[in-house]
């Protein structure tokens, strides 16, 4: 998996469990990851552990975040109340590796009752392995506007 990066990662109770297999396994692959909790299965609150991920991937502390509940929607919304955030919830690959690619999402959620361990994985393998498209030489620029749009929106 390309070059080794500061990962933050942070689950509520229903994910502990994915939590705990996905930061060994990303420290096996090199990277430095910083386990934002919770420490024990006892019963937190998602937005709480949301709103620390996004607080340091906004800040620069790391570069990537991984947001992990029961289903994945919850903690992803609270990530995403973070104008400099960009979370994306996925269940496979492909959506992982668009997410990066056109959306340039700094930060990925994922559903520890409806994605098995191996998919996690799979999803977090090509969420790391993806450039955003228009940091490539050959970006045409129109990924960028659009992302620009998501942290500063019009209405």
């Amino acid at each position: 998996m390309g070059s080794a990066m500061r990962i933050a990662i942070a689950s509520d109770h229903a994910a502990i469990d994915l939590k705990a297999e996905l930061r060994d396994w990303l420290i096996e692959q090199g990277h430095e990851v910083a386990d934002l909790g919770p420490d024990t299965a006892e019963s937190v609150d998602y937005p709480d552990f949301g709103y620390r991920l996004a607080s340091v991937v906004a800040d620069g502390t790391a570069e990537r975040g991984v947001a992990l509940c029961g289903s994945g929607i919850g903690i992803s919304i609270s990530v995403n109340r973070n104008p400099a955030v960009r979370c994306a919830l996925v269940s496979e690959p492909l959506s992982a590796s668009l997410a990066r690619e056109h959306n340039d999402a700094n930060c990925i959620a994922m559903g520890a009752r409806l994605i098995g361990a191996d998919m996690a994985k799979a999803c977090l393998a090509a969420f790391l392995e993806t450039e955003f498209a228009d940091s490539l030489p050959d970006g045409t620029g129109r990924h960028q506007r659009r992302v620009d749009k998501l942290s500063n929106p019009k209405v």
